[in-house]
């Protein structure tokens, strides 16, 4: 891991601009992290003694607070202000983070995962490929992980009383996709680190991919800044991303392409297909399946050079989502465009009920 220290100090003026430009909408909600200081966006009616309560259980810290804002009246704090709250000031308690799935090889600390079981901070989940697991935090919080990817689970605490997560994921190769905060109850710290850059998010639907070319980082909803080891700190918005090269030199910010405009899937010759016109920019097609039209429960994912190429299977019986979202040249992906379709259909008996094979499974009809 390259210079992660450095890359934490970049992320300070990022913070600035995003208080800024977040100040219009004066929301009740913590709003994140920059370095070492949580972050929280002061609301009608608060006092730097109730928060000093809340987030740093000893009212008494007040002063100290006062003192790192430069705030005058104590009393009457400015709605809007983003104020800083040193983490060393928080308590706060260990948390998991649960496996809700798991296809395929996924591994944690080398032994296979299970679904239902709880991963302590320290854990590193690896995945083969055709593999994929997804996990939830504390705060609803998730992260689905694709195969080919190793993911080290660096800092994984909640604060005492809160239930605001302190997350820090490391992508040593491959992807994490997260939706942080869902619930829109506010963010503590959620970062992911690769070798060359540190991707900092305050309630955002993220993408990162780190491989041995660098990384790149999608934005899908919400803001993020991030920090490049060697060259460059950016805030990214809706619809953004960004290549870091692997030498940690950050590229311009630039639009994500467009989510395709999918038909009704059909039944074809060779498997299920959809039809969509080329996305302006794109070059190739990810095409993934799914228990769910989010794509958190992933069954398949497979890259198509063109639109007209596209084939997938339902593996299993059920409804299942296709999921496609585009890839421009330097490999940034954009949102995906969803559909639900029909899976495999099963044999049933005469009175409705599914036949089931010699190994405890079910007769399917058809391969898609």
């Amino acid at each position: 891991m390259k210079n992660h220290a450095f890359l934490s100090r970049c992320l300070v003026q990022c913070a600035s601009l995003l208080a800024l430009a977040g100040a219009a909408p004066a929301l009740a909600q913590p709003i994140g992290a920059d370095g070492d200081d949580f972050l929280y966006r002061v609301t009608q009616g608060d006092t730097l003694l109730n928060l000093a309560g809340r987030y740093t259980a000893t009212p008494q810290n007040w002063p100290t607070l006062q003192q790192l804002n430069n705030v005058a009246d104590t009393l009457a704090l400015p709605i809007g202000q983003t104020l800083r709250i040193p983490f060393s000031m928080i308590p706060e308690v260990p948390a998991s983070a649960s496996v809700v799935h798991a296809s395929g090889q996924v591994m944690v600390d080398g032994r296979p995962v299970k679904e239902g079981e709880q991963l302590p901070e320290g854990s590193t989940l690896t995945t083969a490929p055709g593999s994929f697991v997804a996990l939830q935090l504390a705060d609803g919080s998730t992260l689905t992980v694709p195969g080919n990817s190793s993911i080290a689970i660096e800092r994984l605490q909640t604060f005492e009383g809160t239930g605001l997560t302190d997350t820090i994921l490391s992508v040593e190769n491959g992807s994490v996709e997260s939706m942080v905060a869902p619930e829109k109850t506010g963010v503590g710290r959620f970062e992911i680190r690769t070798p060359v850059a540190i991707t900092g998010v305050r309630g955002t639907r993220l993408r990162v991919h780190a491989d041995n070319t660098g990384a790149q980082t999608e934005v899908i909803h919400g803001v993020a800044h991030l920090g490049a080891s060697h060259s460059g700190q950016a805030m990214l918005e809706t619809g953004q991303g960004v290549v870091t090269s692997d030498a940690g030199v950050m590229g311009s910010v630039r639009n994500l392409p467009a989510a395709p405009q999918l038909s009704e899937p059909i039944r074809g010759p060779q498997g299920w297909q959809v039809d969509f016109e080329p996305v302006p920019g794109a070059v190739a097609y990810l095409v993934r399946v799914a228990d769910d039209p989010q794509g958190y429960r992933l069954r398949s994912s497979q890259r198509y050079a063109s639109a007209h190429e596209v084939r997938f299977s339902a593996h299993g019986p059920g409804t299942r989502h296709v999921l496609v979202r585009a890839i421009d040249a330097e490999g940034l992906m954009g949102p995906d465009a969803s559909q639900p379709f029909e899976g495999q259909a099963v044999l049933t008996s005469s009175d409705g009920l599914a036949v089931a094979t010699g190994y405890g499974g079910q007769v399917y009809l058809t391969d898609y």
